[in-house]
């Protein structure tokens, strides 16, 4: 088996990290939970430890701040930055997905919008039945604005209704996820090892999570892998936190001090994460 520190570096190399998104993933899983606010020196110090550079921290940081995610306070010769209000809501839902159970769809939107893009439609996790119209699960999610959406219990097709979307591309993606983390053990890692496995789980995790329509298991094929993925997540999850919570309290600081190793936010989370469902 490959030493524990080989592992974490060939994880890092393989998802081809990009400092904007890491820093994204960062606030969401370690700062968010805990206040919202970090120093500049801990984002730096904790982007290092998968080989994103302090200039490509201090640009990404820069980028976040022009579009509205990112919103900066100096205090004496120290730099803080939070999460502006609206990229806190997008996670929120991100972080919904992520650590909460799985909400069944209450029937379909079926969705005609001939302003929609099929790249923006698939952002938003439709599938492409054909000109202007999508469809996805109904989970009470936002309508498009100037969209006309109309409900429906069940929907009925030539062709199985998972052909509306590449779920090809989303089953490669979770076995990619597996194949990159199924043989990280957390009770081999060091606190900080458990810290930097972590933050690269739920990234890889989230790349592949955001993009997964979540169809009703019926129209699933049978080969299908989104279960299994997420059962890995959840164990590593639960199994990195303890030593990931100790890590955080010792090297993360915040505008107050260090931030703490747990919150009763951080607490509710695990505790939906490890629900049995």
């Amino acid at each position: 088996m490959p030493k524990t520190a080989d592992m974490i570096q060939t994880i890092t190399q393989e998802l081809r990290l990009n400092a904007a998104t890491f820093i994204v993933t960062i606030y969401g899983d370690v700062v968010v939970p805990r206040g919202g606010v970090l120093w500049t020196g801990t984002l730096i110090e904790l982007c290092a430890e998968v080989g994103i550079s302090e200039s490509l921290v201090r640009t990404a940081v820069s980028r976040l701040v022009a579009a509205a995610q990112l919103t900066g306070e100096r205090i004496g010769r120290r730099s803080f930055y939070r999460l502006e209000s609206s990229a806190v809501a997008t996670f929120m839902e991100a972080a919904d997905l992520l650590y909460g159970p799985d909400r069944p769809s209450k029937g379909w939107q079926i969705i005609h919008d001939p302003d929609l893009r099929i790249e923006d439609a698939r952002r938003l996790r439709m599938g492409h039945m054909g000109g202007p119209v999508f469809i996805r699960p109904d989970r009470g999610q936002p309508l498009p604005p100037a969209a006309l959406v109309f409900h429906a219990e069940t929907v009925t097709t030539a062709e199985p209704l998972a052909g509306f979307w590449d779920l090809s591309a989303l089953r490669d993606g979770y076995d990619r996820f597996m194949a990159l983390f199924d043989m990280l053990e957390p009770a081999r890692l060091s606190d900080h090892q458990a810290l930097v496995a972590r933050l690269l789980l739920v990234h890889a995790y989230r790349m592949v999570l955001l993009r997964d329509p979540r169809l009703p298991a019926e129209h699933l094929p049978a080969d299908w892998n989104g279960a299994e993925a997420r059962a890995l997540f959840r164990r590593l999850y639960g199994g990195l936190t303890p030593g990931a919570h100790r890590h955080i309290a010792l090297c993360c600081e915040g505008a107050d001090g260090l931030l703490p190793a747990e919150t009763e936010a951080t607490a509710r989370r695990l505790a939906r994460l490890l629900t049995p469902v």
